[in-house]
């Protein structure tokens, strides 16, 4: 038998995590190959979707999230003890300082979370055992690690964001990418801004689509009750980590202009994350304390997205967008940012919108969809027709394997 590993940085549930429970479910049904996995922060609620056919080569590991106090403590806890393994941090104190120096220098927002993978990575011991093919599922720590210390007959690495904007750069990586045999990236705009930094491995980049089950997102969208607020007015919902990539602080922004506009709408957001104090004093400033909802977390979201009027994506840069996709099989009209990714999974008037991130763009389009319920039948209607699967991507990476 063939033995395929999958590295991943957390099981959280994320976009690229859920597409890789997907991706497993399909090669566990293979019998030629046996399957392995690796977090490199053994937590999130994932981990309990893993199929059973898939080995966990992590010792122990926690279903709790990513986002939670627990999950929080592990990170820490795991960051700690890669500092400490064979002093790997203090060997590292230039290369974060310089990291440091590069994001400021650029004028990007500092993102502190990235600087630490190639701790994670290194401050760890490597994996023993030899694999036919080694996959990095996605950027940062699990492709610095499958790069460094996994022995692979074949190594492909996933690239599920705008690399441009998202912070990664060639003194970040330390020239990883260069030790892959394939690189698969999530859309053509993900593979134009990989490229424009890394034209030298253009031809080692091929398309992979996420990977999602249709049929266990409708049947999770009919169990349970979804919204329980006796509101009668237009539901806005939109899932996704609360983070500076998402846009919400613009979001915000447009609810306050729909509703001084008169309009009787409440935006809901599914999903936690670092930025919730900061969006909590915003929505206080613009009075929105019962119309934008901050809901956290949620095991199933699809009942709250089916019972949505409109989906609403307002983020900054994507790879391209599982939330998206979710929606528009549960059929919603959506109403997106113009960015890498939604740009390839909306055609603006046919199943949505598409505009320029900025408070009056979403607030204009949001106030058009609810003015034009029949526009929004049709888009709902056309969404549901999309085509959201690939086999053919799966045949690629299994053929690499006897290249």
């Amino acid at each position: 038998m063939k033995k395929l590993l999958f590295v991943i940085n957390t099981m959280g549930r994320a976009g690229a995590e859920k597409a890789l429970v997907e991706l497993l479910r399909k090669l566990s049904s293979m019998e030629k190959y046996e399957l392995f996995l690796y977090s490199i922060i053994p937590c999130g609620e994932l981990f309990k979707s893993v199929p059973e056919k898939v080995q966990i080569l992590n010792k122990r590991t926690y279903e709790c999230s990513v986002t939670s106090v627990r999950g929080r403590l592990i990170i820490i806890c795991k960051i700690v003890q890669a500092f400490f393994y064979k002093l790997t941090g203090f060997r590292q104190i230039r290369y974060l300082l310089g990291n440091i120096k590069e994001q400021k220098a650029s004028g990007r927002k500092l993102q502190y979370d990235k600087l630490f993978w190639r701790l994670l990575a290194e401050g760890r011991a490597g994996l023993s055992d030899t694999y036919d093919l080694a996959v990095a599922y996605i950027e940062g720590a699990s492709t610095y690690f499958l790069a460094d210390k996994v022995k692979a007959g074949k190594k492909a690495a996933f690239v599920h964001i705008d690399y441009e904007r998202a912070g990664y750069t060639p003194f970040m990586d330390r020239d990883c990418y260069g030790k892959m045999d394939r690189i698969y990236v999530v859309s053509k705009g993900v593979e134009e801004k990989f490229c424009n930094t890394y034209p030298e491995y253009r031809k080692k980049v091929r398309l992979f689509r996420n990977l999602l089950n249709k049929d266990e997102i409708i049947e999770m969208a009919n169990i349970g009750t979804g919204f329980t607020d006796d509101f009668d007015g237009i539901r806005l919902v939109t899932v996704g980590r609360l983070h500076y990539q998402k846009g919400y602080d613009v979001a915000v922004e447009a609810l306050a202009k729909i509703t001084k506009d008169g309009y009787n709408v409440r935006w809901y957001v599914i999903g936690e994350g670092p930025e919730r104090v900061r969006l909590e004093k915003l929505i206080k400033k613009y009075g929105l304390e019962s119309s934008f909802i901050l809901m956290g977390r949620k095991d199933n979201p699809y009942p709250y997205v089916k019972q949505a009027d409109i989906y609403v994506h307002a983020s900054r840069y994507e790879g391209k967008s599982i939330a998206i996709e979710e929606a528009q099989i549960l059929g919603k009209a959506i109403v997106a940012s113009d960015c890498t990714g939604n740009s390839e999974q909306i055609v603006s008037g046919h199943d949505g919108v598409l505009f320029p991130l900025n408070a009056e763009n979403i607030a204009n389009e949001i106030k058009w969809l609810i003015d034009n319920p029949a526009i929004r039948a049709k888009y709902e209607k056309n969404t549901k027709g999309k085509k959201l699967e690939y086999p053919e991507d799966i045949d690629d990476m299994l053929a690499l394997i006897n290249t």
